[in-house]
């Protein structure tokens, strides 16, 4: 189960990279930024799953590699998708500090062949912290738009999915690798799965009218 589970999850991956293609020429700017952030992450899924059968001894630094370039990708997505110019400058200085926290924590926590547990962290408080102000954005929207046709609205709402859930099995990762790794494989799989059909949906809404 657990097996069909992880090939499951990283096919799933394919999802909405395979939906922006199909839909490409309705994407904006932030959903083809998206576009190439998911690209990004499978890519990474399946070098670690190459790695596995050619039974490397460490994939590590590939974790490490994508949680850096997710952080940036982020910084980009999130700053087209915000309005006001003050949300836009809160995005280039928070993401600037998430990177520092990021290279604090390679260097003095989590070294390059260890599980990125604390960057992981990092992370999903960034990307948890970008998904709620966004939110907050289309509540605050002084016109009227249909937010389950944007496309971003499902992106958004996959990733507060994803990293609400696995924030906390990012952060008991050493914990639990002892007697519980496979039901976190299992949570995580489920959740990337999930996710990646919140993010397909989003890949395929076809731009607003203006009214």
């Amino acid at each position: 189960m657990l097996q069909f589970l992880t090939l499951l999850s990283v096919v799933s991956g394919l999802f909405p990279v395979l939906a922006a293609l199909l839909n490409y020429k309705h994407l904006d700017k932030v959903l083809k930024l998206a576009t190439a952030f998911f690209l990004m992450n499978v890519l990474s899924d399946l070098l670690q799953v190459l790695t596995l059968v050619l039974r490397t001894k460490n994939n590590q630094p590939i974790l490490h590699a994508n949680i850096i370039l997710s952080v940036l990708f982020l910084i980009g997505i999130y700053y087209y998708s915000f309005v006001f110019i003050r949300l836009k400058r809160f995005v280039l200085s928070t993401g600037l500090v998430a990177v520092l926290a990021l290279i604090y924590c390679l260097i003095y926590i989590n070294g390059i062949w260890d599980y990125p547990s604390s960057a992981n962290t990092v992370l999903s408080l960034l990307t948890i912290l970008f998904s709620i102000i966004y939110f907050v954005q289309l509540l605050n929207q002084q016109e009227f738009v249909h937010i389950e046709r944007l496309g971003f609205f499902w992106i958004n709402s996959g990733l507060l999915f994803y990293f609400s859930v696995n924030i906390f099995l990012f952060m008991l990762f050493k914990r639990m690798i002892a007697n519980h790794l496979q039901e976190y494989y299992m949570i995580h799989n489920v959740t990337n799965i999930i996710a990646n059909i919140l993010f397909s949906v989003g890949m395929l809404c076809k731009p607003q009218k203006s009214a």
